[in-house]
């Protein structure tokens, strides 16, 4: 019996100790995922509301940096280069912070540095990747909770869109929509690449496919690239030419693959091929 005590209160301590009150946030995290054209956009923030305050020039005060939201830094993430007002951003992520100089005019920083919990206590300069002017819009109404979206979205860019109490602001930027579909439609209308071919034939090889397909590939492939030779290239071409019968042929593509993969240090192609060419020459 007193086993069993001890036993049941081990559970109890045990559960209190590891038992948490989860309550509502205050700033509820939330995260904004949109594409414009063909780059995708995602948008991290925690969302605080006026509950009765004057936030501008209050909560926040005129001439300084507001983490633009609450918690940790707001995030923007580009999977593309993407333009901001002019200003050229490299794809990745961004904190955002913006800098309310007055009532009517703010500026929105885009900052390289995103693992900060608000505003960094040493602002960093050259981590500043953009920094956008924009005029604040008074709006005739109340917006209680602090809301980032994008809108106005074409083929080639939108807008970010930032609003909260009476204020608005929007930032336009552009992405290279026209850049990506012009290189996809040459690539099609070209035909398969180096890559293309090489990828097929080495698929071949492995699901034990039709071998000559595979070798009309590879050859493809080694001829788009015989400019720069590359030694993994070569290394699939003989395995291929030596599952086909062909095993001189392999054992000569395997000695300029053994040359090439000594010039590059790369050891396990050497090693790889070094016994290919002990093994066919038996």
């Amino acid at each position: 019996m007193k086993k069993l005590l001890l036993i049941a209160l081990v559970f109890t301590f045990s559960y209190q100790v590891n038992a948490q009150v989860e309550t509502p946030q205050a700033s509820p995290l939330s995260k904004l995922e949109q594409k414009v054209g063909l780059t995708d956009i995602t948008v991290e923030y925690s969302r605080p509301g006026v509950k009765g305050r004057t936030i501008f020039g209050g909560l926040e005060s005129f001439g300084t940096t507001w983490r633009t939201g609450a918690n940790k830094n707001t995030m923007i993430t580009f999977s593309t280069e993407t333009t901001v007002s002019g200003t050229p951003l490299k794809a990745g992520s961004y904190a955002i912070f913006t800098k309310l100089n007055s009532a009517k005019q703010w500026d929105v920083i885009f900052y390289t540095d995103t693992n900060n919990w608000g505003v960094p206590k040493e602002w960093d300069e050259s981590k500043v990747a953009a920094t956008v002017s924009v005029d604040v819009m008074e709006i005739p109404f109340n917006v209680e909770t602090f809301t980032i979206d994008i809108n106005g979205i074409t083929d080639n860019g939108a807008r970010i869109e930032m609003i909260w109490e009476k204020s608005y602001v929007a930032i336009p930027f552009s992405v290279p929509t026209d850049k990506y579909v012009t290189a996809s439609i040459d690539k099609i209308m070209n035909g398969p690449g180096a890559a293309d071919y090489y990828s097929s034939a080495a698929y071949y090889l492995q699901a034990d496919k039709d071998i000559s397909k595979a070798k009309m590939w590879i050859d493809k492939a080694i001829e788009m690239t015989k400019d720069e030779p590359r030694y993994w290239y070569l290394r699939q071409q003989s395995l291929i030419y030596a599952k086909s019968g062909d095993t001189k042929g392999a054992i000569a593509i395997a000695k300029e693959s053994l040359r090439l993969a000594k010039e590059n240090n790369n050891t396990n192609y050497v090693k790889m091929n070094e016994a290919s060419i002990a093994e066919w020459s038996n």
